[in-house]
């Protein structure tokens, strides 16, 4: 398939993350994580943000979210998060499935949500006729292609703690919104007050395996458990962890990242010089939104597939990868200005 801009999970897997899996594929290893390799890989986290925290790798970015809810809810809670939220419109109900809660959909402002949205949910406290606010979730990178500063982090993390509530982000982008930031990891998360991180690799040049990131260890004193049973622990555990190690040596999530938001910015400057083409958001990490005309959609897709965002406006998004060349974006656009 010809390199698109549909995601960037559809891009090919990084060359070193391939050679750290070969690399791990030599002997036996025990499973299930209690392999020197997993190890590392969880010190290498503990690096980036801080000793006192626990680590549990999983399949996939869903897998990662629910893991991360699961352990901080019980049936009758209720997550507020944004009505664009992926574990609102993208993971097939598996949040509200696995961990039985209720999911409150706060309108967004350009992807992302304020204490103002979010108090409108934060009543009925102690009342049993009432599903209980337990958990705040949010995106990093929005899945509008937008960010939240560190200072709107901490407005929504004051106001959750102010209520008892923890903190979700889902960073299955967090390696595109570090580089946007100029700031490292924990500068967004941590030490902003998040409670429990979905750290994404797969979109930004691994194979698979996501990592569930908890703030406070004392959390976490039922998540194995969970981990288990929601059938997200991997056997061979080395083959994920790693990935990490890769990832993180030599800052190759940084140099994977900061290609794919500078492919995107390319081709928002090439797709501006066109006038019957609208960027609708604020282009900050590696994902254009743009309305185009709705009758040369379908010519696009069959040479660059990619997804219409919103049908009745013909908007699309374009995602750029950290393998998205620039002559790729040169010819789309070339084809863009041809058919309109």
């Amino acid at each position: 398939m010809k390199r698109g801009f549909a995601s960037d999970n559809n891009s090919g897997i990084h060359p070193e993350i391939l050679r750290a899996i070969d690399s791990a594929n030599e002997g036996h290893a025990v499973g299930y994580g209690g392999d020197p390799v997993t190890e590392m890989a969880v010190q290498r986290f503990k690096q980036e943000f801080g000793e006192d925290i626990e680590v549990f790798f999983v399949f996939n970015g869903t897998g990662a979210n629910v893991l991360g809810l699961s352990t901080l809810t019980h049936s009758f809670n209720s997550v507020i998060c944004a009505d664009t939220a992926h574990i609102q419109t993208d993971e097939c109900g598996a949040p509200e499935k696995f961990t039985g809660c209720k999911l409150l959909p706060v309108e967004t402002i350009k992807g992302k949500i304020s204490p103002v949205g979010i108090r409108r949910y934060l009543h009925g406290f102690d009342f049993e006729h009432h599903s209980q606010p337990k958990i705040i979730s949010i995106s990093q990178v929005t899945e509008l292609g937008t960010l939240y500063t560190v200072e709107e982090i901490r407005a929504i993390t004051d106001l959750a703690h102010e209520y008892g509530l923890y903190v979700h982000m889902d960073g299955a982008r967090l390696a595109n919104a570090a580089v946007a930031l100029d700031l490292p990891f924990r500068a967004f998360t941590v030490d902003a007050g998040v409670d429990v991180l979905s750290f994404g690799g797969t979109k930004n040049g691994m194979m698979m395996g996501e990592a569930v990131v908890f703030f406070n260890p004392e959390l976490t004193k039922n998540t194995k458990y969970i981990r288990k049973q929601s059938m997200q622990l991997y056997s061979k555990m080395r083959f994920v962890s790693c990935q990490f190690l890769a990832y993180f040596n030599d800052e190759l999530w940084k140099k994977n990242a900061t290609h794919s938001n500078k492919m995107a910015r390319l081709l928002e400057q090439e797709v501006k010089k066109i006038p019957t083409i609208q960027i609708t958001q604020e282009v900050k990490a590696n994902g254009v939104f743009a309305i185009v005309p709705s009758k040369i959609i379908p010519q696009l897709q069959e040479k660059y597939f990619f997804y219409v965002w919103d049908e009745q406006r013909s908007e699309v998004r374009w995602m750029t990868s950290f393998d998205t060349e620039e002559e790729d974006i040169i010819n789309f656009a070339a084809l863009i200005k041809s058919l309109v």
